[in-house]
């Protein structure tokens, strides 16, 4: 009986820890939004001269980071932010929705930028990766400067080398599917 009770601490003495850093996440993007790089605007009274004149735009500005000239798309989205600051990020097609280069990568680098505060936010980033021709890319870095211990609203933002966001992910709440 002792010898089980003995089997039985030591057991949950190796696995309950183990479980508990299984999963150490900040917070967990899954899909993600391109961006639409105005978010409002007045058009002037259409006439022949006017007709694509527009007299005000509100851009999409998230947290203070500019949108880009153009519209991006993105297929997917995944991104694990742990709690040391580690991050991994999977981006599938992004590529640009707009414009003469439709379709195609821009030729552009791509970082991930984490956001925990809606007033003064800090802008906690990767370094730079390639898009693939096909949009594709992947993030597996150390957030710096380190995110606070916690990260309230967070929002994730993939920007170009000039800081204009293309796409954000969409947090992922505990009861989705993985």
């Amino acid at each position: 009986m002792l010898r089980k009770m003995s089997a039985w601490a030591l057991f949950f003495g190796i696995v309950t820890p183990l479980s508990a850093a299984a999963d150490d996440s900040l917070v967990k993007f899954k899909g993600g939004i391109g961006v639409i790089p105005v978010s409002a605007g007045v058009a002037v009274a259409p006439t022949l001269a006017t007709a694509q004149t527009v007299e005000s735009v509100n851009r999409n500005i998230v947290r203070g980071v500019q949108p880009p000239g153009q519209l991006w798309r993105i297929a997917d989205l995944r991104a694990d932010v742990k709690a040391d600051g580690s991050i991994k990020v999977r981006g599938r097609g992004l590529l640009l929705a707009g414009g003469n280069g439709i379709g195609g990568n821009a030729g552009q680098s791509v970082r991930a930028t984490l956001l925990c505060e809606v007033a003064n936010p800090v802008l906690h980033n990767t370094g730079l990766v390639p898009l693939e021709l096909n949009g594709d890319f992947r993030i597996d870095d150390v957030l710096d400067p380190p995110p606070p211990a916690v990260c309230d609203s967070p929002v994730l933002l993939i920007r170009n080398p000039n800081g204009a966001w293309f796409a954000a992910g969409i947090v992922k709440r505990e009861n989705d599917d993985d």
